[in-house]
């Protein structure tokens, strides 16, 4: 699974800590935005020294920490455009590490209302099966939230269905066309791109990441 988000959001990530001698103070703000197909992008756009350039780079690391983390159920984000616009420093406590940590903390802040959902991995589906069975194979897929992209017939006159499903829901699938077919289908499997996952499943899988979190693990 892979995490994204579908809006645009802003939020400051401002770090502050003192402890005895030197402090640590890092301010910045951040803004996202969805980057379909293009991964993550880094956008500096300091001016005027707010933040100074050797920290740009501890930004950017932050980021990426949190993109790793993920926001919803732990899972890496993808396609995520991410410009840090504006913050301030402190002479003496501002550092690499201070920066890194007000960047993660932005993040998940406009992360928040950057409407974050979880994507599913997706596959193609090719079934080979004899005419017959062909009725019951696409029915089940049905049910298995997929969808028929096309059908066409071997040099054996054997039926082949192509379909799109999520990957979770075809992981058994060998034993399952066995039981379908009378032993006689045959598939080929390839993961290819990812898409929203439906409700229920997002709230299944956001549930078990905080309960493992709660539990310490």
């Amino acid at each position: 699974y892979r995490e994204t988000i579908r809006k645009k959001a802003e939020a400051q990530g401002r770090h502050k800590k003192q402890t005895g001698g030197s402090g640590q103070f890092g301010d910045c703000w951040l803004r996202l935005e969805p980057n379909p197909g293009g991964g993550y992008e880094f956008l500096d756009e300091i001016v005027g020294g707010k933040i100074p350039r050797g920290f740009i780079p501890a930004v950017d690391k932050g980021v990426q920490d949190a993109m790793a983390e993920g926001f919803l159920a732990g899972y890496p984000m993808v396609d995520v455009k991410c410009a840090v616009y504006d913050g301030s420093y402190h002479s003496v406590d501002s550092n690499e590490m201070a920066f890194k940590t007000a960047a993660r903390i932005g993040f998940r802040a406009a992360c928040e209302k950057a409407d974050p959902i979880l994507l599913e991995p997706m596959a193609n589906l090719n079934v080979t099966v004899g005419e017959e069975y062909a009725g019951a194979v696409m029915g089940d897929i049905s049910t298995r939230r997929g969808r028929i992209v096309g059908t066409d017939s071997n040099d054996a006159g054997e039926t082949v269905i192509m379909m799109r499903v999520p990957y979770a829901e075809v992981v058994t699938y060998t034993k399952d066309l066995r039981s379908l077919t009378r032993g006689s289908g045959s598939y080929t499997l390839e993961l290819e791109g990812y898409a929203p996952a439906p409700a229920d499943v997002t709230k299944r899988l956001v549930e078990a990441y905080q309960a493992a979190r709660a539990a310490g693990n």
